[in-house]
Formats: structure tokens, sequence, C-alpha cells
């Protein structure tokens, strides 16, 4: 079994998916590991730290040439796997709606395609979820991104000259980088305020320590779709949130929006009018800017200010902790692929559960139920 690990060639990613850790793993199990040189230099590691964990290192060609496995974060152009072996195995991010095309490409090529931000949200997979251990760095960077930028003490301080109010932060959207917003937030000593349209959070929001902002007995509350991924609001309590919204929302030092439906453009949650009623010198960090966002004027890597508003947000946001979000990313696709190694005969067998819900492409068609024309 022969696992390839090319460079990241987009624009701002320095993520790798395999560290010298996992790559160590994988040959613990029968695997030989190729690296293209120079794919963990801006992750902080070198060719030598993967040559020492017993990979080999040469060219993107070298590196492929009779791979059964392509591992990646973003997935590579086709174009770069022709000498990978027929039918091989390639495990990275797709973004399969937006990217229509690279699937349509890899289903020509014969790869098999396993987008791993299509991982089912169950138990065993916890583990093996990418979504969630990027957005988890992505929480906790978009709050020390946003209190650089804001220039002002977190914590409140009582001193001689007088009492330093604590920030006020607001975080809309309480899944994995909400929560962890929430918390880093809290340990420098905010004042800390989330909402999210699933009613289930209360409880979340309340163990950490932070205020729940909920529009009360109003239908849309649950907002709780399949596999614990939110849905869109019901009209009615869009108009209450909003309203409530507005009025919480003037009150604070800093906003964190988190908020993603999978397959679709963001969802709009601070408008213009919003940002208007702000305090100036207030920060809104969007961590959606990158899917069209969650705040009206926001833009990927620019600082944008409106009515003395700082607006800002990464395309990009793990990719900013490339060492340790490499670090995650590389164990989530060593979990996976071991989960269903045969040591015996050094093959990858991915059940029916987590294989269908991962597979986009196999044997020259579009497989993945949601991708069905």
């Amino acid at each position: 079994m022969r696992i390839a690990i090319l460079k990241e060639r987009e624009a701002g990613e320095t993520r790798v998916a395999v560290t010298p850790e996992t790559a160590k793993k994988f040959i613990g199990l029968g695997a030989e590991v190729a690296v293209e040189a120079g794919a963990g230099l801006h992750a902080s590691i070198s060719d030598a730290d993967y040559t020492d964990a017993g990979a080999s290192v040469g060219t993107a060609a070298d590196a492929v040439k009779g791979a059964d496995i392509v591992l990646g974060i973003r997935a590579p152009d086709p174009a770069l796997l022709a000498e990978a072996k027929q039918g091989a195995m390639v495990a990275a991010t797709f973004d399969p709606f937006q990217r229509r095309d690279l699937v349509e490409a890899y289903a020509k090529g014969g790869f098999e395609a396993l987008s791993m931000e299509f991982m089912p949200r169950i138990t065993r997979a916890q583990s093996m979820d990418v979504l969630s251990s990027q957005s988890n760095l992505s929480g906790y960077k978009a709050v020390m991104s946003a209190a650089d930028q804001y220039g002002r003490a977190f914590p409140m301080m009582m001193t001689a000259a007088g009492t330093v109010q604590a920030a006020r932060v607001f975080v809309m959207g309480v899944g994995v980088a909400g929560l962890q917003a929430i918390a880093t937030a809290k340990r420098l000593g905010a004042q800390v305020s989330a909402t999210d349209v699933r009613s289930a959070t209360k409880e979340q929001i309340e163990s950490l320590g932070a205020k729940p902002i909920f529009v009360e007995d109003v239908e849309g509350i649950e907002g709780e779709g399949s596999g614990g991924y939110a849905t869109e609001m019901s009209e009615e309590y869009q108009k209450a949130q909003a309203a409530l919204v507005s009025s919480h929302i003037a009150k604070q030092d800093i906003v964190i929006t988190t908020a993603l439906i999978p397959g679709r453009d963001a969802p709009r949650l601070i408008s213009d009018a919003q940002i208007a009623s702000m305090k100036p010198g207030s920060v809104i960090f969007d961590l959606a800017v990158g899917q069209g966002g969650n705040v009206e004027g926001s833009k990927p890597n620019e600082l944008v200010e409106r009515h003395g508003v700082t607006i800002m947000g990464y395309s990009n946001t793990p990719a900013a902790l490339s060492p340790d979000a490499s670090a995650l990313f590389s164990r989530n696709l060593f979990n996976f692929l071991s989960a269903f190694w045969d040591k015996e005969t050094g093959a990858v067998t991915l059940d029916e559960e987590i294989g269908d819900a991962v597979r986009l492409t196999k044997d020259g068609k579009i497989v993945h139920e949601r991708l069905q024309a």
C-alpha cells in the first residue's frame, strides 16, 4: 500500500495532510509513505522530518507514481494524479457542491474520491471529522484576531487609576467554532453572550459561563437538521431574532459570527443597519466570509471599516494556525483510514455507513446521492 502526500497548491493554503507523526503511524501499519518535497514547509515541517519518520521525499511525480491512496487538505488537480494506480483513493476536502467540475474530473479519471467534509456526525466518526477539528481552531483564532484588532483590554481591571470594564463579546452560532470562541473569550476575561437557532445549545452556552440570547415562544427555535447541523430558521423566527439581535448587538464590543449551512451560501446575520448601531471601535469577525459571509460588507482577508466598526475574516482561518491545524487534520485522516485497514492484505475497505457518506466517485461514476443530477 503506497500513500502519497502532495504539496498544497491553492493560494493561501499552508496546511499539509500528513505530518511526520501520522506518516510514522501509517508506516507502522505496513504502508509506504511518499511525500512531495516542500509539502510541510508552511506548517513548520522540514523534508528531513519526513525522512526521519521513514517516509520518502521527492518530486510530485515521484510521490504519486504507483500510489494506492493520495491524501490532501484540498483535493489535488486530477492531472497531478496521472501516475497513481487505476482507481486510487483520494481523501481530501472537495467542496463538492461548489466544485462540481472537479468531482466530474475525478469520475472521468476513475478515482475513488472521498470527501472528508461529508464525514457523518456519528459517535464512531468523531475522531475522523475534519470540519470539527478545523472549526475548533477557527473559533479560537477568530477571538484572538478580533482581540488584537480591538486594541483594548479584555478582562475587567481594577487599578488605582480606575476600573477598566471587561469587553463584551457576542458569539452568533454555537457549533464547534462558536463553542471554542465562547471558551476562548471567557478565558481572556470577557463578558460573553451567545445565540443559535438550536434551542439545545442553551445548556452548552451556560455550561461555558456565557449568557444565552434566544427568542422565546416563536416557531423555528429548534433549527436542528440532520447530522447535528443547523438548518435555516422559519421566517417568523428570523424576524424575531433580528429584532433581538439588533438591540443586543448595539451594546457589544466584539461579535463573532460562525453560521454555515452545508452546501449553501452562508446566511446573513448582521445587516449594515445593525453595524451602524454598534459603538465606534467595535470589531466583527466573520468566520463564514469565505462562503459568502454572515455580515453585510465583509470581504475575505480584508479589514473593512463601516460606521466606525472594523469587519474582518479570513478565507481560510485554520491555515493561520497551520502546524496545529495540520496535526489535527492528519490525525483525522489516519483515524479514518486505519479504522478500515486490513493489516494482512494492506487493503482499505470502507463500510457502508461511512463509506457511502464520504464517497463521491467510483468506477468512473459520480455515486453520491446528494450529487445525483
